[in-house]
């Protein structure tokens, strides 16, 4: 595979995440970040957020989004930030351009598409926003999307408040449709030899996922169906965690056979009441089902029912899952100065030639003044301090 450059004005954990995916596959990544402003921290905000890991502008929340990329700092506010931006397309031949700013600053800042099809013409452009270029002023954080989208509605317990899902799913979800559609794009311009331009609204991306809710509007649902509803299934029965005398076990039955297969088992034989072998009739016992199930399961440990062949699952820690024997050799890594390893998230989907180890994230405008030379500016000539923060 053809390693590509990316250049990327990129913040908080959307685009980031997506650019990850890029570095992941040894395709270099750019990240432009903003020269100092009056009394605010410079560049990314979520260099400052977490632990102080490495230095004071590569913490905890930082580190794994961004190792494997290089950081340059331009004021694109500047006409000369511009200048320096749309040389660096050029002379680098950059083959995408990334960004999560608002869409209204895409002209001022000479990063829409247009402007930049101008400086090469069969770049793609992929950009992320709230709501898309329809609604350029609306600013978007995933648990505010969370909100919008009926997330929160839908997780929960039917008593209690809405709630957010316990990872930023729709920061993740946009990121990867900003990898997907770019994937797709770079196939497309092998055949026409044409950029285009992406624009994921990360509203329209995390409604895309309301394919068992939302239908049901028409249908005449009971209400029921498209609200909270805790750890259960709205439709499968038994689905739902199910205590144990050493903590949680989450049991899975999809269909008829495996209630056969459950209700098999000697300790759940007197959960198969007559009426409950279909999953219609299980529907109509549901709140008496799952009583039964827990008073069978709290009576055993979760690892008595290691044998058993339904869907089932302990409910493990974040630590339990970065020893499990399935992920343990499959995450990726980075190495500390002092040689400690650092384990991170595997890759989404395995194939050959994935980065398992990549360099540290890198420190605010670490690589600008690299960079600007290799796009042709000479050493302490051409820098302008109020263009760059040049290392």
């Amino acid at each position: 595979m053809k390693r590509r450059t990316v250049l990327a004005l990129e913040q908080a954990l959307s685009l980031p995440s997506a650019t990850l995916r890029f570095a992941q596959l040894g395709w270099r990544v750019i990240r432009i970040e903003s020269t100092p402003h009056g009394s605010t921290l410079p560049g990314d905000p979520n260099r400052y957020i977490g632990a102080e890991v490495l230095d004071k502008d590569r913490r905890s929340y930082f580190f794994a989004p961004n190792v494997g990329k290089e950081s340059i700092a331009l004021n694109l506010k500047e006409r000369r930030g511009q200048e320096i931006l749309h040389r660096i397309v050029r002379e680098l031949d950059v083959d995408i351009f990334c960004c999560n700013t608002l869409p209204s600053r895409y002209c001022d800042l000479g990063i829409d598409y247009e402007t930049l099809k101008g400086v090469k013409p069969d770049i793609i452009w992929a950009g992320i926003s709230a709501m898309g270029p329809d609604y350029p002023n609306v600013p978007g954080y995933d648990p505010a999307i969370q909100a919008m989208a009926g997330y929160m509605e839908l997780t929960g317990t039917s008593d209690g408040p809405p709630t957010l899902s316990g990872v930023p799913m729709i920061d993740l979800k946009a990121g990867d449709e900003v990898y997907a559609g770019v994937c797709l794009a770079l196939a497309e311009r092998a055949e026409s030899g044409e950029g285009q331009a992406i624009h994921v609204s990360m509203l329209q991306a995390a409604s895309s996922w309301l394919i068992t809710t939302l239908p049901l509007v028409d249908f005449d649902c009971d209400y029921s169906e498209i609200t909270r509803c805790g750890n259960e299934h709205r439709k499968f029965i038994p689905t739902n965690a199910y205590p144990t005398n050493d903590g949680f076990i989450y049991v899975a039955v999809g269909n008829d056979v495996q209630w056969q297969r459950l209700t098999s088992i000697p300790k759940f034989e007197s959960v198969g009441k007559a009426g409950r072998e279909t999953n219609d009739g299980r529907h109509r016992a549901r709140s008496a089902i799952h009583a039964d199930m827990a008073e069978v399961t709290r009576k055993y440990s979760a690892s008595d029912f290691a044998a058993a062949k339904i869907v089932h699952a302990p409910i493990n820690t974040i630590p339990q899952v970065a020893d499990m024997d399935a992920l343990r050799h499959r995450l990726t890594r980075s190495v500390m100065p002092d040689g400690q390893q650092v384990r991170m998230q595997p890759p989404a989907v395995e194939r050959d030639g994935l980065r398992r180890e990549l360099p540290l994230p890198p420190k605010y405008g670490e690589h600008t003044r690299g960079v600007m030379e290799e796009a042709g500016y000479v050493r302490g000539c051409e820098f302008d301090r109020r263009a760059v923060n040049a290392r």
